[in-house]
């Protein structure tokens, strides 16, 4: 009998900091994703607001919805078993107040279906924070490049390299300590900085572009696995490259269908076959998927 993996929390993830054991995060935006990503390992799956880029196409974050991370929300938690899922607040549904804040993040939780929040912005957001923690919704931090500001940075550049920036760095860092964060995602600031930021609090630093002394570790899956052959920032390892892979078996799907290769008799049904075997039912291109019946 097949059994029920342990769903990871906060808690685990603090013991996983307190016995120096890293943590695999990945974003996730559909179920069948998630079952793969939860079935290869990785712990905590982001329902990113990246969602806006790689999946609507757009160039920024900014024009995603709380209604969409919601729904893509509902389809993460739908497929994953094991790994804590994270629903990204997106632009300007935590900016405005903190009674907006704490409705749209109580939202995604009962809607979305996710266990935890994240929101962009250090000591700033501190009080809301707190407010959020104490009616039980769980908050992930996000310091250092924070692409929501994106206009207000002048781009996706590295932070903390200026005069001041690492005090900056380690005081927001500290105070969504204190405010109640459970980690804190650090990006695209410099290794030293990321690893002194990791020694000084004692909630999970999850790192991208912020070098190996932070507890964990996120990419975006798409990047990862090199979806978008043109995109590839010196943060990002390539560990596939299914956009050659995909397109390379379309193109055969397509040379196929024009040729009249396919369908194939044995992919054809015939009239004589009035009655499905339960084998051949779940062979059907119209059967059940396996994760629908768990």
């Amino acid at each position: 009998m097949q059994t029920t993996p342990r769903r990871v929390t906060i808690q685990t993830l603090r013991q996983m900091k307190e016995k120096g054991d890293r943590i695999a995060m990945l974003t996730a935006y559909d179920a069948t994703f998630a079952r793969l990503l939860d079935e290869a390992g990785a712990d905590v799956l982001l329902v990113g607001d990246s969602l806006g880029m790689v999946i609507q196409g757009h160039d920024t974050t900014l024009p995603v919805t709380l209604d969409e991370i919601a729904y893509h929300c509902r389809a993460v938690a739908r497929g994953a078993r094991r790994a804590h899922i994270v629903g990204d607040m997106p632009f300007m549904s935590y900016q405005a107040s903190i009674e907006q804040a704490m409705i749209n993040a109580g939202r995604l939780m009962k809607e979305g279906g996710c266990h935890s929040v994240k929101l962009e912005g250090g000591a700033v957001h501190a009080e809301l924070v707190r407010r959020l923690v104490s009616a039980g919704i769980p908050v992930m931090g996000h310091i250092g490049l924070t692409p929501q500001s994106y206009h207000q940075l002048g781009g996706f550049k590295v932070q903390g390299r200026d005069a001041g920036g690492r005090e900056r760095l380690l005081e927001d860092a500290k105070a969504l300590e204190e405010a109640g964060c459970y980690a804190i995602v650090l990006e695209a600031i410099p290794a030293d900085i990321a690893r002194d930021i990791t020694a000084a609090v004692s909630i999970p630093t999850i790192g991208i572009g912020a070098g190996v002394g932070c507890d964990g570790q996120v990419l975006v899956s798409y990047d990862a696995l090199g979806m978008d052959e043109s995109f590839k920032p010196r943060f990002v390892r390539r560990y596939a490259t299914l956009g050659s892979t995909i397109k390379d078996a379309i193109s055969h799907y397509v040379a196929d269908v024009r040729s009249g290769a396919f369908p194939s008799d044995a992919e054809s049904f015939t009239v004589s076959e009035n009655k499905a075997t339960p084998s051949t039912m779940e062979s059907a291109p119209y059967s059940t998927p396996a994760s629908a019946k768990k």
